[in-house]
């Protein structure tokens, strides 16, 4: 299986970011040579490809540094020209590990899964949104058709039901913190919101009662999965209560549901923000080895 990383593009955080900036280098050191994975570095998305998703004047204020006060504080990140280059590379990677999906069934964006940035805007960590960057790309060239995006990030991906509102040939599922933010939904079209401390069980349950309905609804061409780390007890801004044991179980569930309707599955990883960083490193090292191919 393909691994995009691009840890290797990194940009100034101020001391006591909450932003996890290391765990993507970490992560890649823990796979790369893994017998399954190839890792390669991901290559920057195009301005071309970036206006697929993003309004012009947004992508202008962004690429040259003219993001208002207002717009940064949402983006919960300070401006640099290597924030940019690395948003790039993480929706490159995505669009690679999109293309290699389709090719061998399954392939890992290890970064990605900017679910927050809105056509007009990046909010909370998140630029550019890379899965529906991906979309547009492989759709334009006649790879692609249909999706669907089982996001099961904490977080609900505000940005890319934004994006996706008006789009029948992209169906969008999510399990959500129903506590958490954003706390302006966007509507997706299949949720469910979780109470606080949802342990387990109940999100299992939320997450086996959706795919299938995604499935039938969708009858897709490629999933895009959020394996957002973040549900996790132990997460700083998660608020719920699964364990690393559930989340293992989770995957392998979105996996063999996927592989069994014979839909290729482009894994990204998005939010995670446990303490230690070891913790969320470990969920999403467990998450590549599930759709890794068996050695």
């Amino acid at each position: 299986m393909r691994a995009f990383h691009h840890d290797r593009f990194t940009y100034p955080l101020p001391p006591g970011h909450r932003f996890p900036l290391g765990r993507y280098r970490m992560l890649r050191e823990q796979v790369e040579g893994r017998p399954g994975v190839e890792a390669e570095e991901a290559r920057a998305a195009t301005d071309a490809e970036l206006a697929l998703a993003h309004e012009p004047a947004y992508l202008a204020r962004a690429v040259d540094g003219r993001l208002s006060e207002r717009e940064e504080r949402g983006l919960g990140l300070p401006w640099s020209p290597a924030l940019v280059e690395r948003a790039r590379r993480s929706v490159g990677g995505t669009v690679q590990a999109a293309e290699a999906a389709l090719a061998d069934g399954a392939a890992v964006n290890l970064g990605g899964g900017t679910h927050h940035a809105h056509p007009a805007g990046g909010r909370g960590f998140c630029l550019f949104n890379d899965v529906v960057v991906a979309t547009r790309a492989l759709r334009a060239d006649g790879r692609l058709r249909r999706v669907l995006v089982v996001d099961l990030d904490v977080h609900q991906g505000d940005g890319t039901h934004a994006c996706f509102r008006d789009d029948p040939a992209s169906v969008t599922l999510s399990v959500n913190g129903g506590g958490n933010s954003p706390f302006r939904r966007v509507p997706g079209d299949l949720e469910a919101d979780l109470p606080d401390g949802t342990g387990d069980d109940a999100y299992l349950a939320a997450v086996a009662r959706l795919v299938p309905r995604g499935l039938a609804e969708a009858r897709p061409d490629l999933c895009f999965y959020l394996a957002g780390a973040d549900p996790y007890a132990g997460d700083r801004l998660g608020r719920l209560g699964v364990s690393m044991e559930g989340l293992a179980d989770r995957d392998r569930l979105v996996r063999d549901r996927m592989a069994a309707a014979g839909v290729p599955v482009c894994v990204v990883l998005g939010g995670g923000y446990a303490v230690p960083i070891e913790d969320t490193v470990a969920i999403n090292r467990t998450t590549v080895e599930t759709f890794a191919p068996p050695t």
